[in-house]
């Protein structure tokens, strides 16, 4: 065993080398960088030690790092930052950056770990103390040639000769060039480095020298050590992905046109491989969209041995571990950041404890699937597959009443199938499908409708719904409300002849934006006056419509967005017609009338997917011919019963519904922002739309302010309101007007009590309003302003706007309506002042200047206070004003009252208050010796710093008190003596405080304080001398100083100089 004092053996200080000693922070590093040496983690006792080992410069400080610099590290270290996004809607660029750059490891003792194979065994070869055993030089010299071999000190050796260039970090991959130096029978060699890493653990590595040992080759250790040691000196970006989001479509273009042109042998094949997918429109890359292993395994012709074939290889992949899942969630690691209550027995428990669905697991259930069944075979296969004996009393009926068939099977299900038709080549087939599917859907509405009506009344009274769907259409991994508008569109823009393939008409395709959508004639089974396109729009409709839990995680929440605003983009290409606006009215109604089948029914769910964003688009489509259909389905969204505390629960005794069993919890809504900014758009719409009629103005008003419940967002309203209400080209609209205001109102009660960061910017907008309003507006906001304002902001902001020579000339006030005004004002400046007369007193009194009486009441009141709550600060500046405005009396006893609070000792010669103490003294002496006399005794027992009240001391003897007027005028008169009251107070108190400072100030001193201490005893001096006997008493006192202070011989030498 070596001894203490004994260095380990060379292989093993490899792992601590670079200055990670035990004691040290990880990513700290020690001094100490010698290719040989090994470094010591300084220790906290001493500073210079510190120092001394390269950790601290001498006489510095280490400062702390910062709070977002703490976060990212830890953040870093422990979470993926898949889930990291997951969990929050948006992160802040300069977060991200900081994440980023702490995930990289910071342990060099792992990089030599998984570099260097070493048992850790000690030198045989060393003896105690570290000197050489007989015999043993040799076998050091080779154990040392073994050890410069090893791929990390050749990385280091790499490292420190300058080797490593190029260095990249884009997210979390790290990639640069290393080069090999020439040997004797060995070139130069460059070698490309990229290494992966996640959590501050390296994931993969790869290098173009060849390397295919288990270790990390010395090209490697080095870049990974370039990025630990010099990380400032990395080029960091975020990753790729986050780059090509922030582009738009030229910078994309660009990027890829120069991307092609660096490395066109490399990525020119592939690239034009793409591009040429990408602009078939019947290419695979756009036909198989959204559930492409479903379309595989879905096939029509797939033969059985193929089908088990493909379940096999869908089995394997399912089963490995990161595979992804189908609703994006990576685990539950990560703590529940949006609900820390405990939750009861049952919440929840679906989402946590069912088996998550991967990427692959509806095409492993596809492979059950087939297409055999006749009644399926029959509808895909012919135009003319009718049944005319229709019976009513089956659920499930094979065809509708006037003999169409009809195709019952799970919907997502059944569209896949639509889809697989499509991909394969068969859209004559897909298109009966879809016809079919969208048949029974359309009945199975109707029914619904016809059931809710029957139960309507019970369901109504017991205040609860159900969901039958168990997930919605629209989100959905399958896109079945796409895959039906999408087929029904294209057939809607090619003829029935040239419909035999996707050849015939893929160059309308992309022709969307230009290209007119025909009321072509159905093949069969529609009605009277309908076609494909009617069709289309119907479905979307029923589909956007449809009641739907919101989904659990943030990448399926997104989906649901996202996927609901491509298909409203969709039906916003279609020019609306007669035809088109009878299906927006009839879908309209039956949204309101269906119960709990549809998302704008009279009872919804309360974690329901709201409304907004559709119900906008239907309130504009419906506007022009039918206003009253539109504002009762757009009133009828606004709701948001998620944010409700009491909210219609689910019912319980049907168990294949959904329901909410905790109604009291908020959900993990991750998108719950953009939602409330839809809702507001929603609001903002009908505000526009309502200008000028009274009665809707006053029904969206009384939807806003029942339904909104963010205070920025009923602030935007109001502000748009208030906009639109004033527009340059026409007359205000009072209503919109009141509407505007009413919404300010409701914004000032919501945050009268909370902290909001733009209630400055509110409060001073809605005087604004209530100016434009009328002057009954400003007069009722400030009768009412303590349900609406804190005392500073009525008095500061409201009545000072209010009694602006801007108002009255803005509303065009005659002298009755001004004073009337101005007494509301002076009322609402009294109550503050009753209320918070610390922050309100000088602003009442500034406000009642103007009336004796009120003036009088707000004096009264600064007096009743000055004595418990008001700061000597607050008084000071309220007795200046006084001075100001001519009252010197009651200045002075204002600052009277102000002495008593103040404190100054004997080191404060820089305190800001000190002004006001001299201020103070001159007022006094101003009025006359009673007044000064009476004000010293304060100053005295307020104040022991020595240079302010000698200050004080000789402005009192310059001058005769009283004889200075307030003009400044000086008369002759007899000096007050300083050996008498109350000067000889003042003077005695000022001696006493030059003794104890400098008592106070020799316990601590330091060489270089003495000439500054020498100036001082010198002031002191001067003090000392005003006395009769003051030469006598400062001798003694500096006699005192030499006997007490004679250890410190420099000093009191210098003091011997000066003074004697």
């Amino acid at each position: 065993m070596a001894e203490r004092g004994q260095l380990p053996h060379p292989a093993k200080r490899l792992c601590c080398r670079p200055g990670y000693g035990s004691g040290c922070r990880p990513g700290q590093r020690a001094g100490g960088s010698g290719p040989g040496g090994g470094a010591l983690c300084a220790g906290p006792s001493s500073a210079a030690a510190a120092a001394a080992l390269g950790l601290l410069p001498l006489g510095k400080t280490q400062s702390p790092e910062s709070l977002l610099d703490i976060a990212a590290r830890k953040v870093a270290e422990k979470w993926p930052f898949q889930r990291v996004e997951e969990r929050f809607e948006r992160i802040p660029e300069p977060v991200q950056r900081r994440i980023v750059y702490w995930s990289f490891p910071r342990s060099e003792r792992e990089i030599c770990m998984y570099s260097s194979f070493n048992t850790g065994a000690e030198d045989p070869a060393a003896g105690p103390g570290g000197a050489a055993a007989p015999g043993g030089a040799m076998d050091a010299a080779a154990a040392a040639a073994d050890e410069n071999r090893l791929p990390f000190r050749r990385g280091i050796a790499l490292l420190d000769g300058g080797c490593v260039d190029n260095v990249l970090q884009v997210g979390f991959h790290l990639s640069g060039t290393v080069t090999e130096p020439a040997m004797q029978s060995e070139p130069e060699t460059v070698c490309n480095v990229a290494i992966s890493f996640d959590r501050c653990k390296i994931t993969s590595v790869t290098c173009s020298c060849g390397n295919k040992d288990i270790f990390y080759c010395a090209h490697v250790v080095a870049l990974s050590l370039y990025r630990i040691r010099k990380p400032d000196q990395v080029k960091l970006h975020l990753p790729i992905s986050e780059t090509l989001f922030q582009m738009n479509r030229d910078q994309l273009q660009k990027f890829v046109q120069y991307l092609i042109t660096v490395h066109h042998t490399e990525v020119l094949p592939t690239a034009q491989k793409l591009a040429d997918e990408i602009l078939s429109q019947n290419s695979e890359i756009n036909q198989v969209h959204g559930a492409l292993w479903m379309c595989i395994v879905l096939n029509p012709h797939c033969k059985l041995e193929q089908k088990s074939s493909w379940l096999k290889q869908l089995k394997k992949w399912n089963s490995v571990d990161v595979c992804p899942w189908e609703d994006g969630n990576h685990g539950n690691e990560l703590p529940n950041l949006t609900n820390a209550l405990p939750q009861g027995a049952n919440a929840n428990q679906d989402s946590s404890n069912r088996p998550h669905r991967t990427v692959f697991t509806r095409a492993i259930e596809a492979c059950d699937l087939h297409w055999q069944d006749s009644h399926l075979q029959h509808i895909i296969s012919s135009d003319l597959y009718t049944n005319y004996c229709y019976h009513d009393d089956t659920e499930n009926l094979l065809f509708d009443s006037q003999g169409w068939p009809l195709w019952h099977e799970h919907v997502p299900t059944a569209c896949a199938r639509v889809d697989a038709l499509r991909s394969h080549g068969y859209p004559r087939e897909a298109l009966r499908l879809a016809i079919a599917i969208v048949n029974t859907l359309r009945r199975q509405q109707q029914k619904q409708l016809e059931m809710f009506r029957a139960q309507k009344k019970e369901l109504l009274h017991r205040g609860v719904t159900s969901i039958t769907n168990l997930e919605g259409w629209v989100g959905h991994p399958l896109d079945p409300i796409g895959t039906l508008f999408g087929s029904l569109m294209e057939a809607c823009r090619v003829d029935d002849d040239s419909f035999h393939g996707f050849s015939d008409f893929t160059e309308n395709l992309g022709q969307c934006k230009s290209l007119e959508y025909q009321h072509l004639p159905a093949h069969k089974f529609l009605e009277e006056g309908e076609s494909y396109l009617t069709l289309a729009v119907e479905v979307a409709l029923i589909g956007l419509g449809q009641q739907r839990i919101m989904p659990d995680g943030l990448y399926a929440q997104e989906k649901v967005c996202r996927n609901e605003e491509q298909l409203i983009s969709k039906l916003q290409e279609i020019e609306l017609d007669d035809t088109l606006v009878k299906i927006f009215r009839k879908q309209a109604v039956f949204l309101l009338e269906g119960g709990p089948y549809s998302g704008l029914g009279e009872v919804i769910h309360r974690e329901s997917v709201p409304m907004h964003t559709f119900a906008k688009y239907l309130f504009t489509s419906l506007l022009p011919h039918d206003a009253e259909l539109a504002y009762k389905t757009a009133l009828r969204a606004m709701r948001l019963l998620v944010l409700e505390s009491t909210a219609p629960s689910g019912d319980l005794s049907r168990p294949h519904h959904i329901a909410s069993v905790v109604p009291n919890r908020y959900p993990r809504w991750f998108t719950l922002s953009h939602i409330e900014s839809q809702q507001c758009e929603l609001a903002s719409t009908m505000l526009t739309a309502a200008k000028g009629d009274v009665r809707r103005l006053e029904t969206v008003l009384e939807s806003i302010q029942k339904n909104i419940h963010s205070s920025s967002h009923i602030f935007k309203l109001a502000q748009d309101a208030f906009k639109i209400a004033t527009l340059m080209d026409s007359l205000p609209d009072i209503t919109l007007l009141k509407v505007s205001l009413e919404l300010g109102l409701q914004v000032m009660r919501m945050t009268l009590s909370t902290l909001n960061w733009r209630r400055r910017e509110m409060v001073r907008w809605l005087v604004t309003c209530a100016t434009e309003v009328g002057v009954y507006a400003l007069d009722s906001i400030m009768q009412n302003w303590f349900t609406l304002f804190t005392p500073t902001e009525a008095t500061s902001i409201v009545a000072t706007t209010v009694m602006s020579n801007n108002t009255i000339v803005r509303l065009h006030l005659d002298c009755h309506q001004q004073e009337k005004l101005a007494g509301s004002a002076r009322t609402l400046a009294l109550q503050c002042a009753m209320k918070d007369p610390q922050n309100c007193a000088l602003s009442a009194l500034t406000l009642c200047e103007k009336d004796h009486i009120a003036f009088e009441t707000a004096y009264q009141i600064v007096l009743d206070a000055a004595t418990a709550g008001m700061s000597y600060s607050q008084l000071f500046t309220i007795a200046r004003y006084m001075e100001h405005r001519g009252y010197p009396m009651r200045a002075y006893k204002l600052a009277t009252l102000a002495m008593t609070h103040l404190n100054l000792s004997y080191n404060q010669d820089t305190h800001p208050a000190i002004n006001d103490v001299l201020w103070a003294c001159a007022l006094s002496h101003s009025l006359g010796k009673n007044e000064l006399a009476a004000i010293i005794p304060l100053v005295v027992k307020s104040v022991k710093c020595a240079t302010v009240l000698s200050d004080i001391l000789r402005r009192c003897t310059l001058t005769t008190p009283g004889m200075v007027g307030l003009h400044g005028r000086r008369n002759s008169g007899k000096l007050m003596s300083l050996d008498k009251a109350p000067l000889r107070q003042l003077l005695d108190a000022t001696i006493g405080a030059y003794i104890n400072t400098t008592h106070s100030r020799l316990t601590h001193i330091s060489p270089r304080h003495y000439s500054e201490f020498i100036e001082f005893l010198s002031k002191a001096r001067e003090t000392f001398l005003m006395a009769h006997d003051g030469h006598i008493q400062f001798t003694q006192f500096i006699d005192n100083l030499k006997q007490i202070y004679k250890g410190k011989k420099k000093l009191m030498m210098l003091v011997r100089e000066r003074f004697g």
